[in-house]
This record gives C-alpha cells, structure tokens and sequence, in this order.
C-alpha cells in the first residue's frame, strides 16, 4: 500500500511539473508559403528548408527562401546559422555569418531567407534542410558612457587568450 501511495504521489507532482513547464511555453506562430514543407526540430535547433530549387554558379549570391515566416514572443529573436554540411554538401557560406531576425519582422510577407555565396557551382532542391535556427532572448535595453579610461587592465590584443595577442607580436601555435 505504501509503494502504491509514492507512486501516486510521483506520479502527481509529474503531472504537475508538466503543466507548469507547459504554462511556460512561448508559443511561436507560423505561416508557411504555398507547397513549403515543415520544420524539423532535431535537438536544441530546429531546421529550415529550402523552399524551392535553386542553382548557383561560382562566386554568385542569393538569398535562398525558406518558405517560413514567424511571429516570435516579444523580447525573442531567431538566430539563423548553417547546419554543420552545408558548406560540404553544397559549397555554401552564409554571408552575414549568422542571421537575426528580430521579433517585429513578424508580416504576413515577411519571409525566412538565408543570404549564400556559392564558392562553386551547385544544386540545392527543395526541401533540403540548409540551415538551422534557435529561439533567444534579445538584449535587454543598455545605456552607452562615453569615457577616456575604462580602469580596466589590458588583455594583449586580438587573439590574447592562447598566444599573447596579435598586437604582442606573438606567432600563432
């Protein structure tokens, strides 16, 4: 009777602990464009998809569209970087090496793109998952003070953590 009464309980404050994780839940809306499919969430990232196919030639950019616009929870915005093959299986790189798409870019027309340049001539069909996205709290609001002294000690320039710093003249290891 006592092993019953836990198991109750346990299993009592689970449902508890589940309904209030999910009282928490941000709710993000979605439109898709016409014959756009889903979105995968593998893990902490969620996948997007070309929305249509798209041929590049060496050295030429486009923004590829995703087929996807969302109203994000005010005070979010979406980061948008490639997934870990894209550049191996297309020859791709992001051009503005991670995209942020604030909260207010949230029209019905506002559509998910990924800006690309292709370093070689390649192929992406629709629906190839070419880059990933995560939900994160913006920046709050800070106050800039202009100052001629931070009191702060140096560090050793750019690249400082490893080797000194570029500007201490050190050789890379």
């Amino acid at each position: 009777m006592l092993i019953f009464l836990f198991i109750v309980l346990i299993d009592s404050l689970y449902d508890y602990y589940v309904t209030e994780r999910d009282k928490k839940k941000k709710r993000i809306y979605i439109k898709f464009n016409e014959d756009t499919e889903g979105i995968c969430k593998y893990g902490d990232w969620i996948d997007l998809k070309a929305s249509e196919d798209v041929e590049l030639q060496e050295g030429e950019f486009k923004i590829i569209p995703l087929g996807v616009a969302m109203k994000l929870p005010k005070g979010y915005e979406a980061h948008v970087v490639p997934r870990s093959s894209t550049f191996i299986k297309w020859g791709i790189i992001q051009t503005n090496g991670m995209g942020v798409i604030d909260s207010d870019y949230c029209g019905n027309d506002d559509m998910w793109g990924m800006p690309v340049y292709a370093t070689r001539k390649t192929f992406i069909k629709k629906g190839d998952r070419i880059c990933q996205f995560r939900i994160v709290k913006s920046m709050g609001s800070v106050e800039f003070i202009e100052t001629s002294d931070l009191g702060c000690c140096n560090r050793g320039g750019f690249g400082s953590t490893d080797n000194g710093g570029i500007n201490a003249g050190s050789k890379a290891k």
